[in-house]
Parts: C-alpha cells; sequence; structure tokens
C-alpha cells in the first residue's frame, strides 16, 4: 500500500511540460489527473484485490501461510526498498518516460502473475510488476504537481489525486470477491492489462515530457544497502516461524540487517545528495510522521492479510462474501480521510493523530476474541471502529511531516513519508503474519480443528496491532505539541 507522498526533487524548478491557458488546456490538464489518478487507483486496487484472493490462491497453487506472506510482501519490499530513487530517476530521465516503462512494467507483470504455475515463481513475478508500481506512484504525483501551475487547481487536484486512496481501498475487496467468484484468483491481476495499456496510449497522447533541470546524482551505495535492511529483514521476519527464530539463517539475518542500518547511517551522512539524509530526524514532528506511517501501515496491511485468511478460512465466507464483510472497514476509511483533513486545516493534526490512534487500538482490541462462530454484527463493529481509525492518519501525517520540515525540503520529506508507509505495510504482513503462522502450527500440533486454530491465532496479532494503534496515539500527541518545531539543518 502508498498515498499522496511527493517524490525527490518535486519542489524544484521544472522544464517542458507546460500546458496552454484557456478550455483546450484545462481539459487537458483534466485528461492528465484522470490518467495519473487512474494509475494511483489501479495500484491501490490490486493490493486490496489480492488480499481477497490469497485464501483461494492458497489453495490453488496449495501454498503454505509462509508463501503467502511472500506472495503479499514480495510485492511491498520492492516497491519500499526503490520508493525513494523513482523521483530521481524521474527527475534526470523524464517523467512521462518513466510513467510509461511504470506502465508497461506493471501490466506485464499482472500478465505473467495471472499465468504463474506455482508460488515461487509468482512470488518472482510479483517482484517485477513492484518495479512498475514503485514508479506509478511517486511519478504520476509529480505530474500532477508539474501541470496544474495555478496554487488553487493545483490544491483541488492534488485533493483529488489523493483521495483514490480511499477510494480504491473501499472497491478492492468487494471487486475482488466478485472476481474471484466469478473467475478465480487469476482474474485479480487480468483486470490490470487492458488499463494500463489504456493508460499507456492516454499518456503518450495528453501528458506533456517535463524533468527537472538539474536532476538529483543516484545514491548507490545507499540504495543497495536499502534493499540489504530491508530484504534480510523482511525475509529473518517471514521465515522465522518455519526455519526456527534461534536457528544460525535467522540470526544471520537479523544481524545483517542491523549492520545495513548502522552502515546506512554512516554512508549517508557523509553523501552530498543522499537517498535519505539522517539529519531530518532532527524534527521531532518529521519523525514523529514517520513513526506514525509505520505503525499505521503495519496495523492496516496485517489487519487486511489476517482478516481475508480469518474470514475465509475460519469464518466459512465466500470470496465474495469477505469483501463484502469488509466494507465497513473501507467505507470508513474512505469517509474519514475528509474529517481529518478539516480537523488539521482548523484545529492542527494533534486531535485526528490521537483519535486515529485510540479509535484503531479499540478496533483490534474488538477483534481480540473472535472465533468461527463470532457473529457478522460483532465484526462489523469492529471493523467499522478500526477503519474509521485507519482513515483518520494518513492527511495529519503528510501534514505533520512537511510542516515539520523547512519549505524547502517539503518534497524530500513526503517522499521519506511514504517510503515509511510502505516500510509499514512490509512489516504489517511479515510480523502479523508470521505470529499468525506460529499460533496456527502450535496449534494444529496440540490436535484443534483447523478453524478453531486459525481464529485463535488471529488474537497474538490483534492485540499487537492494538498496541500499534496505542503508540500511534501517545506519538502523536507527543510530537505536535508545536506546530513550529522543525528541522535545522546544516550545509549538504
Amino acid at each position: 500500500m502508498s498515498d499522496g507522498a511527493a517524490p525527490l526533487g518535486l519542489l524544484g524548478a521544472e522544464r517542458h511540460g507546460s500546458i496552454p491557458e484557456g478550455p483546450a488546456g484545462r481539459r487537458r490538464r483534466l485528461a492528465v489527473l484522470l490518467i495519473c489518478s487512474s494509475s494511483l487507483f489501479m495500484t491501490y486496487l490490486d493490493s486490496t484485490i489480492l488480499n481477497v484472493a490469497l485464501p483461494t490462491l492458497q489453495a490453488d497453487l496449495h501454498a503454505s501461510l509462509t508463501g503467502l506472506q511472500w506472495v503479499a510482501d514480495a510485492y511491498l519490499l520492492v516497491v519500499s526498498s526503490v520508493l525513494l530513487l523513482a523521483g530521481s530517476l524521474a527527475d534526470r530521465f523524464g517523467r512521462r518516460r518513466l510513467f510509461i516503462i511504470g506502465l508497461a512494467a506493471f501490466s506485464a507483470g499482472s500478465l505473467l502473475c495471472s499465468l504463474a504455475p506455482n508460488t515461487g515463481s509468482l512470488i518472482a513475478l510479483r517482484m517485477l510488476q513492484a518495479l512498475g508500481g514503485s514508479l506509478l506512484t511517486p511519478v504520476s504525483l509529480s505530474i500532477v504537481r508539474n501541470t496544474f501551475t495555478d496554487a488553487r487547481e493545483r490544491a483541488q487536484a492534488l485533493g483529488i489525486w489523493s483521495g483514490i486512496f480511499g477510494l480504491a481501498t473501499a472497491c478492492g475487496p468487494v471487486a475482488g470477491g466478485l472476481l474471484v467468484s466469478a473467475a478465480g484468483w487469476r482474474s485479480v491481476f487480468w483486470v490490470n492489462v487492458p488499463i494500463g495499456a489504456a493508460m499507456m496510449v492516454a499518456t503518450r497522447r495528453y501528458v506533456p515530457a517535463s524533468r527537472a533541470p538539474r536532476a538529483r546524482r543516484v545514491d548507490v551505495p545507499g540504495q543497495l544497502l536499502m534493499i540489504v535492511l530491508l530484504g534480510s529483514l523482511t525475509y529473518a521476519v517471514i521465515q522465522g516461524p518455519t526455519d526456527g527464530w534461534l536457528s544460525w539463517q535467522i540470526l544471520g539475518l537479523f544481524a545483517v540487517a542491523l549492520g545495513a542500518l548502522l552502515v546506512f547511517v554512516l554512508v549517508e551522512l557523509r553523501r552530498a545528495e543522499p537517498l535519505l539524509d539522517p539529519r531530518f530526524f532532527r524534527s521531532l514532528p518529521f519523525t514523529g510522521a514517520c513513526v506514525i506511517a509505520v505503525f499505521s501501515f503495519v496495523v492496516l496491511a496485517g489487519f487486511l492479510f489476517v482478516i481475508t485468511l480469518y474470514l475465509q478460512r475460519a469464518h466459512g465466507d465466500s470470496a465474495l462474501r469477505a469483501g463484502l464483510s469488509l466494507l465497513p472497514a473501507t467505507m470508513l476509511m474512505a469517509l474519514a480521510a475528509p474529517v481529518a483533513g478539516h480537523l488539521v486545516a482548523h484545529r492542527g493534526p494533534r486531535i485526528p493523530l490521537v483519535l486515529s490512534g485510540i479509535l484503531t487500538a479499540a478496533g483490534c482490541l474488538l477483534l481480540l476474541g473472535v472465533s468461527p462462530s463470532t457473529s457478522y454484527l460483532w465484526l462489523a463493529a469492529a471493523f467499522a471502529v478500526l477503519g474509521a481509525g485507519l482513515g483518520l492518519v494518513n492527511p495529519p501525517i503528510t501534514n505533520t511531516g512537511v510542516t515539520g520540515m523547512p519549505p524547502e525540503q517539503a518534497g524530500v520529506a513526503s517522499a521519506v513519508i511514504s517510503a515509511a508507509r510502505q516500510i509499514g505495510n512490509v512489516l504489517g504482513v511479515a510480523v502479523l503474519g508470521a505470529m499468525l503462522t506460529s499460533g496456527y502450527h502450535a496449534r494444529l500440533a496440540l490436535g484443534m480443528p483447523p478453524a478453531a486454530a486459525l481464529s485463535a491465532s488471529t488474537h497474538a496479532p490483534w492485540l499487537l496491532a492494538a498496541s500499534c494503534g496505542a503508540l500511534v496515539a501517545v506519538v502523536g500527541w507527543v510530537t505536535t505539541f508545536s506546530r513550529k518545531a522543525h528541522a535545522r539543518l546544516g550545509p549538504q
């Protein structure tokens, strides 16, 4: 899962890409907005559709729970690893060109995923799909920012672009349920192909070429260290229940992740144009926004992964019914976002952040006692509370992170927060999925029926998710005490 964050180099001067004023120019700008918003909708929809398809995919490919975690996390891992690089590549090689490459890779990857004969090949092809997806979100926002030069029009366009997240989240489970019920899990990938092809044609016709006059240097060491850090950490967390938490492979991977983190900090402090400047975290509001982004998206990604397995494997729902069952969560997420934006504009970010954390924790606590026979009314109430909490968090963390930095750093800051969201997504599936897997295998070994074992194994993930919600409230309260607190960065 991704968001409305600006890529690197976004706020610098632009070159090319201007669209004439007048009715014809306005129509073309609206076409650009439609194209860019559609790409965002496609990538978000892909994630939420896939979650509903996982139980059917598991049965068809005879995949383990660990294999399902990799199907979900392979995509998120690649996106989070290269997201910070995408904006600078677009500035260097041209935004329209990179956007078309992203559409082509995402569409081709989707088609190949639909043909995957086994779990291993599907995981590899999800990584190819993610290479395209990692370009679409930051580059499409950069195109929108460059196309709408009037401040009021730009604000409206960015609001529409950002609101696509809630719409795709609301539509995804239902669309996934319909597709899986009608044509099987492979159909959730087919839907991306015609949309991607149509947008490539439209992009060539309507989107103007643009690039920054001075592109940032590509930080190769920083990028490689980021991949090693996230890759080794994710592999260790996902494989821990299978290989043993104290096995030399898992302990070695944790050691590699820690070493990569330490070296990354040292390398980035010495580079003139780092992938991620550690000095940004001198800003308390910015640091708080990043921490909250990680915790919130741990809950969101973990919730979607765990709850779809529970609904279909323990509660006995079909794919379509599971998708419909999630509507209270997804609809409240979509409805809460504009409420949070209004609160941020009039009262600041503290109220929505604290309220988000409280509601998120409460919703997860309501799920603690679920069993195969839990009534849907109880589940719907928990989903609604949790969805409202998660829906409130996006506008304030974007606002807090960007306003917590000097204006000239706003583009980089929002890209970092976007990466923090993606890291939360990766960890959510890895950590909550690992807890589910460990609990499930332990209970099966004790002779519990599979449905009862799976539902009981969700309790620990819900408790961890509730703790993350409580931490969101605490961090939101502590780091928003002053709107004027921001980083004081020295010369690069």
